[in-house]
């Protein structure tokens, strides 16, 4: 297993930028293929089984310095298994539940679920595999990896495929309200509540071996990454490494879920290619990275 590579400054800062949902829709593919090419996008995670999965595929193919993760989905979304072998995690529809707190209780108490659980989550890596695609990360929908039994799975599963990167979903309070000045008690009981759960998962994946990022933005403001929250973001960006997300899209797409209908998808893309956010990234000295950039290349 490489190591992750830490910065010996401890006041140093490094800066991934990612791409959520890749392969969701062709609005979504065009919009990270632009961000990438023309903006400061670095990585995408990709669903596997997703509507357009195939032409994510197709266009990762192409631009051969886009780093593509795994973005699995367990909640949320349909499964890449047929829905007859994962009968204890989807409703009759064939769709995983929509309700993460009764998925959550199912997963961990329903020896059933488990099982189809492994089965599935190995079914996504193995279809990561067949892209032929470098793994560059891991994470999942509705961040549901913090899930103990999710991450366990991972961490047995996830090393077989080359996974050598995981992200935490760990948005420090102080520095995310300072950049908004808004949604406070929002923004502090996810913090507070979240605590306990990320530092046990920070912990699990060091021991591990595993590179994962020391801070996330985009949790908190899902949907709304303007490029003024930006630059704003970038002005409170802690030391360490952290992670920065975005949901872009050229516009919505037919049939999106209503539960993401109201994100400024184009607002989104258009902050991975603003003049504003590159100028604040070069005033910080911050080149965007990705996972794979944590990365020791002869680390043993």
């Amino acid at each position: 297993m490489r190591a992750p590579a830490r910065p010996d400054n401890p006041t140093s800062r490094t800066l991934i930028v990612s791409a959520d949902d890749f392969g969701l829709s062709f609005e979504v593919n065009d919009a990270i293929e632009r961000a990438h090419c023309d903006g400061i996008l670095r990585a995408a995670s990709l669903m596997v089984a997703a509507p357009a999965t195939g032409d994510a595929v197709e266009r990762s193919r192409r631009l051969s310095t886009l780093h593509v993760g795994l973005h699995l989905v367990l909640v949320n979304g349909k499964p890449a298994l047929p829905a007859e072998r994962v009968t204890a995690l989807v409703d009759e529809d064939g769709n995983f539940p929509t309700n993460l707190g009764a998925a959550g209780v199912r997963y961990f108490f329903v020896p059933e679920a488990r099982r189809q659980l492994e089965a599935e989550i190995r079914a996504q890596f193995e279809a990561f595999a067949a892209t032929g695609l470098a793994l560059d990360h891991v994470n999942a929908q509705n961040h549901f990896h913090v899930h103990p039994t999710v991450l366990s799975l991972i961490l047995k599963i996830g090393p077989e495929f080359g996974m050598r990167a995981v992200r935490v979903p760990r948005e420090p309070f102080f520095a995310s309200w300072k950049a908004s000045r808004d949604d406070f008690w929002p923004r502090f009981a996810n913090a507070f509540f979240l605590w306990p759960w990320l530092t046990l998962m920070h912990q699990r994946l060091k021991l591990a071996g595993l590179a994962t990022n020391d801070a996330v933005f985009g949790m908190n403001d899902t949907g709304r990454m303007s490029a003024g929250r930006v630059v704003a973001l970038l002005a409170n960006l802690p030391p360490g490494v952290s992670e920065m997300y975005f949901h872009p899209a050229t516009r919505p797409w037919v049939n999106v879920d209503p539960a993401i209908a109201n994100y400024d998808f184009s607002g989104e893309l258009r902050a991975l290619m603003s003049d504003e956010v590159i100028a604040a990234l070069r005033r910080k000295g911050l080149a965007p990275s990705a996972f794979s950039d944590l990365i020791e290349p002869h680390a043993a």
